[in-house]
């Protein structure tokens, strides 16, 4: 599983200055090339990042 990896990386997102919205249109961007399956997983994990900050 890639989650641990994709936490660090929008933990770093976060904070070299990229907006919530920024990251979660992304997210939403990757559903068309990696499917919805795995969008919807990297929405949880920004949504576990966001709870942990």
């Amino acid at each position: 599983t890639c989650t641990p990896q994709l936490k660090v990386h929008l933990h770093a997102a976060l904070n070299v200055g990229c907006s919530e919205e920024e990251i979660k249109e992304v997210i939403i961007q990757m559903s068309v090339y990696a499917g919805f399956p795995a969008a919807l997983n990297g929405m949880f994990a920004f949504k576990e990042v966001l709870s942990e900050r």
